[in-house]
């Protein structure tokens, strides 16, 4: 198949599984950066002026598109980013969630109205659209990500311009084409698929018209774009990365740890800013933890990695931290054919080896010992990144004292899993700006508008 918009190379989409050529994809340019600009541009003034209900109504149809599409669009990203067809129908299902969710956030156009403490002038303040929003999404979830951030914007009233990842941009052009479907006009949407992502980019945050910037990505990506967009002081939202603790006390119920962590950890093969990397497993329950959950690991087989390079990343942690002294105690099956690694299990992981310090990015448990509780929570606190983390405790009073110890924006407390279209996603430290989803989600796309009345 051949995706084309107005640029006159292509580039190929992979299947990595097999790492065949499963399409070509007209590779954008600076020239149609500025065009979708062009267009987003010329849609927003009707856009934003569209009453909320309506607004409200459009993204409540591509909801039901988008579930009714859903065998489509798990094939898609089956086939674009590897991950299993039941993976790929459970993004599907979440990334269709942050239509319905935001269709009913539309119209909770809440403002105020009230006396001055000092006499005379009444106050109102409101809530107005940003503007042209540019967003910036990458490969692991190629639906959700996208509708975690197109859903707000349009329920606020902004036009949009998309950016996927060049590894996987099928399944964002496939949901501009549902959304054109449900009813969005022409321009509010944009999307623009490219192997030449700072030249795109950059023409849309250099360009006075555009007044938004959300990405996610990693950390380092991140902070080349808060460069760019200080430059002209944008308005941003950065969501970067994680290296999530995975925190299991002496009470923990075992079992139900290890299907959190089998959760936590193998997810989209541990392809998740929120993916579990730091066991941090008190020693009296250590063996009976490693035990359970390598027996689990070695009846596994994860979906491929997004790429070689991949790959090779993940065996180069892997390899340093066995030099290292870390033991390699289980490991899962693997396919071959494509980019694949297969689920493994490290003990005796240090805390100031490099695989417990970087985002592993990969299906690799590297578990840590602890005996003290604030000892522990310094080290699972020794990190720049604070976006995800996990507690199992057998008393919710331990557990919730423990994620109140823990510098994360998200805690998943006796459960594998924190991402949820009515939550504020997000981090904290250098794990990212705002927040996406629930009411949080809307006000990065808006702002605030006050009128001061004189009264006298």
């Amino acid at each position: 198949m051949t995706i084309t918009i107005p640029s006159t190379t292509t580039f190929a989409v992979h299947d990595p599984a097999t790492t065949e050529v499963i399409a070509q994809v007209a590779d954008g340019t600076a020239a149609d950066a500025r065009a979708a600009v062009d267009a987003a541009a010329a849609a927003f003034p009707a856009w934003a002026a569209t009453p909320s209900r309506v607004r409200a109504e459009v993204l409540r149809r591509a909801f039901a598109l988008i579930v009714a599409d859903t065998e489509h669009l798990a094939a898609l990203i089956h086939s674009e980013n590897g991950k299993s067809l039941d993976d790929a129908r459970a993004e599907v299902g979440y990334a269709a969630e942050f239509f319905r969710w935001f269709s009913e956030e539309a119209v909770r156009t809440e403002g105020s109205y009230g006396e001055s403490p000092a006499g005379g002038t009444r106050t109102i303040v409101m809530h107005k659209p940003v503007g042209v929003a540019a967003l910036v999404t990458p490969w692991n979830f190629p639906a959700a990500m996208a509708t975690r951030k197109i859903a707000p914007a349009l329920a606020a009233g902004c036009t949009v311009v998309l950016k996927p990842a060049a590894e996987t941009p099928l399944t964002a052009l496939a949901i501009a084409e549902l959304l054109t479907a449900a009813g969005v006009p022409e321009g509010v949407v944009g999307v623009v698929p490219t192997t030449a992502p700072a030249e795109v980019v950059s023409t849309w945050l250099t360009d006075d018209r555009v007044r938004k910037v959300s990405f996610t990505g990693s950390t380092d990506v991140g902070k080349v774009l808060l460069k760019l967009a200080a430059d002209r002081v944008l308005n941003s939202s950065m969501e970067l990365g994680g290296n999530a603790p995975f925190v299991v006390t002496a009470d923990a119920d075992i079992e139900a740890a290890v299907a959190g962590a089998m959760i936590a950890k193998f997810r989209n093969a541990g392809q998740a800013c929120t993916a579990a990397n730091r066991f941090f497993v008190h020693e009296d329950v250590l063996d009976k933890f490693v035990a359970s959950l390598g027996e689990a690991i070695e009846g596994l087989q994860v979906a491929p990695l997004i790429s070689a390079k991949a790959v090779d990343g993940v065996t180069a942690l892997v390899d340093e931290a066995v030099d290292a002294g870390a033991r390699l105690t289980h490991r899962g099956s693997t396919d071959t054919g494509g980019w694949f690694y297969p689920a493994t299990l490290l003990v005796d992981v240090h805390p100031g080896m490099r695989i417990a310090r970087e985002e592993i990015f990969g299906p690799v448990v590297s578990v840590i010992t602890w005996r003290d509780e604030q000892a522990m929570l310094a080290q699972a606190n020794d990190s720049e990144s604070g976006l995800a983390a996990y507690v199992y405790a057998g008393r919710l009073q331990d557990a919730l004292r423990i994620a109140e110890g823990l510098e994360a924006g998200m805690v998943g407390v006796n459960r594998g899993v924190v991402s949820d279209p009515s939550t504020p996603f997000g981090g904290v430290k250098q794990s990212g700006i705002g927040r996406e989803g629930a009411r949080e989600g809307i006000r990065e796309y808006q702002e605030t508008q006050y009128f001061s009345v004189d009264w006298t």
